[in-house]
């Protein structure tokens, strides 16, 4: 089982979408039985709060529900459990390697590098722009999953 984290800075907008968005991938693709698939905020501020309206928006769009799902902060023991702990832009990766204690095992990823791109995922809590948000990752999930197969990680 290939367990993910995803991981930002309230876990309201961009980890929460992320997460949802690829548990559909890769339900879609018939291999959600071989995922954990979680989200998580580096920041206590909006722990057991729902997922934002507008992300809720922004999914149903597409079908997808994030019902039941309320921010949780990332752990430390977090980063013994998970195999993939994806960040969405330089500050969720500073954090979280302050909270796990650093990144010995090299687990600690920022989403848009599995599209082969440095740059952030924008927080539409501060843009008010969740199609930007959901395009990028979008693009992210759809690069993460094509390097787990390229890698022999879905067999």
């Amino acid at each position: 089982m290939i367990k993910i984290l995803f991981v930002c800075l309230g876990n309201i907008c961009r980890s929460p979408m992320a997460e949802f968005m690829f548990r559909d991938m890769v339900k879609t693709e018939g291999l959600a039985d071989r995922f954990r698939i979680a989200s998580a905020a580096t920041s206590y501020e909006e722990t057991g709060n729902p997922v934002h309206h507008g992300a809720r928006q922004k999914l149903a769009q597409y079908g997808i529900s994030t019902a039941g799902k309320t921010a949780v902060r990332m752990q430390k023991k977090d980063y013994e459990a998970y195999d993939y702990l994806i960040g969405m832009d330089e500050g969720n990766i500073r954090s979280m390697r302050r909270i796990a204690g650093g990144d010995e095992e090299h687990k600690i990823y920022k989403l848009l590098e599995f599209a082969g791109s440095a740059r952030d995922i924008a927080d539409p809590w501060y843009t008010g722009n969740f199609d930007v948000t959901y395009d990028d990752i979008l693009e992210g999930c759809q690069g993460l999953l094509k390097r787990l197969k390229e890698e022999g990680r879905l067999r």
